[in-house]
């Protein structure tokens, strides 16, 4: 009890289908697609884009209708394009012999229409998921990166073609069958959560001091009892600290609120008497970066492997999303008299 104590009261321990009528995107046809098959550069587009100025009309509009009419967050859309352009760019240089020798962020997919779209077959849907499978690079900004996709990953782009063609075939009605409507997703491998033991979790927050201590500190106990994804923790602000709950914008756009235990509590409030006063854009922001801007991703995730590290704990098992599986454990402990609805709010 006595370790329970020190984790959840840290003020105590922290010192090819054919197309149909309808609304035309008349661009060129693609080259007729080679008999026979040949390997793909592996190279990857790395680079943020803008959907609204570099995709096709097509595209374009698949997009806008996920981000209006859908509301899923831009980050979602902008996902949503990375797969698309990705998979179109391997479509054109499978078909094209003159793209082979170029890499995949070369090749401009502005002219992809609505009967490229329509050629497209399983059997070229399948030929890339093998390229996903193993020729894609695993990490993009790693020069030390292996090549080939996991399950989970491969499912994810499969999703996202398949989301296309649902909207061209039965919203848009612009093609008459659907070439992914059978085709199975990756089979994915079902394990547990990775999760921090209760001695794990001491550990780390016994062991954050130096810089941005407070804040980090705070971070990692939110992470660890509210089990908050990491788009949720960096887009927090100021005004959604309600007393003893939190107000959460999480995935589309959904808001729930988080009854704060006393180390969360705690936590933000020794966060708060120190957090630097700003005025901009990120004046509302709760969590700060060393240039006064609202705190990145990147930033969180860099600091969640040093924290790891210099706890002890191997920083290559664990990331900020991992964090969150140990959320409703941490629950039973910090609320027993309370545990249903915690394990509810925390674990969704």
């Amino acid at each position: 009890m006595n370790k329970i104590k020190i984790l959840f009261n840290l003020g105590e321990s922290q010192t090819a289908p054919g197309p149909v009528s309808g609304p035309r995107h008349d661009l060129p046809p693609p080259a007729a697609a080679p008999a026979a098959a040949r390997s793909i550069c592996p190279q990857v587009d790395t680079v943020m884009a803008d959907y609204r100025t570099e995709a096709p009309q097509i595209l374009r509009d698949f997009l806008s209708y996920h981000e209006t009419i859908k509301a899923h967050s831009k980050r979602t859309v902008d996902e949503y394009f990375l797969d698309l352009r990705n998979f179109f760019r391997y479509l054109k240089q499978t078909r094209d012999p003159s793209l082979c020798d170029r890499s995949l962020d070369e090749i401009d997919i502005t002219d992809v229409d609505l009967a490229f779209v329509a050629s497209v077959t399983l059997t070229d849907i399948y030929g890339y998921m093998t390229y996903l499978s193993r020729d894609r690079v695993q990490h993009q900004n790693s020069r030390n990166s292996g090549y080939g996709l996991n399950a989970a990953s491969r499912a994810r782009k499969i999703a996202t073609i398949r989301s296309f063609y649902n909207y061209l075939t039965n919203k848009m009605h612009l093609l008459r069958e659907n070439p992914v409507k059978d085709m199975d997703s990756p089979k994915l491998k079902k394990t547990l959560p990775k999760y921090l033991t209760l001695d794990e979790s001491i550990q780390l927050l016994d062991s954050v001091d130096g810089k941005n201590q407070e804040r980090d500190y705070c971070i990692l106990t939110l992470f660890l009892n509210c089990g908050l994804r990491i788009s949720e923790l960096v887009g927090l602000n100021l005004s959604d600290i309600q007393e003893d709950a939190l107000r959460v914008l999480g995935k589309g756009n959904k808001v729930r609120i988080i009854y704060l235990n006393d180390a969360c509590q705690d936590a933000i409030a020794k966060y708060l008497a120190v957090r630097r006063p700003i005025t901009g854009r990120d004046a509302n922001a709760l969590f700060l970066s060393s240039q006064n801007e609202r705190i990145s991703r990147s930033t969180v995730h860099a600091m969640v492997k040093k924290r790891l590290g210099q706890a002890g704990i191997d920083p290559a098992e664990y990331s900020s999303h991992k964090l969150r599986h140990t959320a409703p454990i941490s629950s039973i402990f910090s609320c027993p008299h309370r545990r249903i609805s915690c394990l509810e709010n925390n674990s969704r």
